[in-house]
């Protein structure tokens, strides 16, 4: 196996953008949030270099085992923070963000880097943009998830006698809300986009849109969830406290169906969360 410096350097700019951060929450100076964002694009751009060089080295997407799936999570939940502040005034949500990213990737880089014998199915286009749309509306909602514990966090503050910590450190409840319901509308859109590429696919390959996999049943139900919550954010007008712990409970469900279903109960989606030997 060919190996580079890539993981290395990418590894130390998350943890270092993780350690920015923590300090951040505590010093409140707006030059540990740029460096921490910096250091966290930084991460992300040698990131993506690493994923085209195993690209163009094996000649299809590094996604045959948990190392790869761990490392793809990783990278899109640091593009989907990249992008979420850079349209957004909230500058703490790195707090969440950047731990998240580094915990994912560093654990990636822990796990067995297992060959499996592939087929031509893993060179398609179309696998590529399903795998990609679904992992980056995933990381949206992972987003919505943390602005949805941060809500909680908040809201908590507020109501206390003594608002503490957390308080003046925050946003306000209308921005985590606001910052929600938009990962929610965002990931929703481009999770659903992959889904209907996952269809294409394996009609073309399987000459049929689904194989009632335990994957595809348990994603199935997070879709559901997720357009529920979308549609009663819309139509009934949920907000605060309600779409936070919804937030939340959807992203556990959907991180179930992305990993749990895959390693305790099977399917042919199986060898994406292989790690033994």
């Amino acid at each position: 196996m060919i190996m580079n410096g890539f993981p290395s350097m990418a590894a130390l700019c998350y943890v270092l953008s993780t350690a920015l951060y923590g300090v951040y929450l505590f010093r409140q100076k707006d030059v540990l949030q740029k460096a921490g964002f910096i250091l966290a694009a930084s991460g992300f751009g040698i990131h993506t270099l690493d994923i085209l060089f195993d690209f163009f080295r094996l000649g299809y997407l590094p996604l045959v085992n948990l190392r790869n799936t761990f490392g793809i999570a990783s990278w899109s939940i640091a593009l989907v923070f990249i992008l979420f502040r850079l349209k957004t005034k909230i500058k703490v949500m790195g707090i969440y963000a950047a731990p998240l990213v580094t915990l994912v990737y560093i654990a990636s880089l822990n796990l067995p880097d297992i060959s499996r014998e592939t087929s031509g199915v893993f060179k398609s286009s179309w696998l590529v943009l399903h795998v990609i749309m679904a992992f980056i509306g995933e990381a949206a909602l992972a987003m919505a998830c943390g602005a949805g514990i941060l809500y909680l966090i908040q809201e908590h503050a507020i109501k206390s006698k003594k608002r503490g910590f957390f308080y003046s450190r925050l946003p306000s409840l209308e921005q985590l809300d606001a910052a929600g319901y938009t990962s929610i509308v965002v990931g929703f859109t481009v999770f659903t986009v992959g889904l209907i590429v996952g269809l294409v696919y394996a009609k073309m390959v399987w000459h049929r849109f689904a194989d009632w996999d335990p994957k595809e049943i348990w994603t199935g139900i997070s879709w559901l969830v997720y357009a529920a919550l979308v549609h009663e954010r819309i139509a009934a007008g949920w907000r605060g406290r309600r779409a936070a712990i919804m937030a939340i409970a959807a992203f556990a469900l959907l991180l179930f169906s992305f990993l749990g279903v895959n390693m305790w109960i099977g399917g042919h989606h199986g060898g994406f969360v292989q790690w033994k030997m």
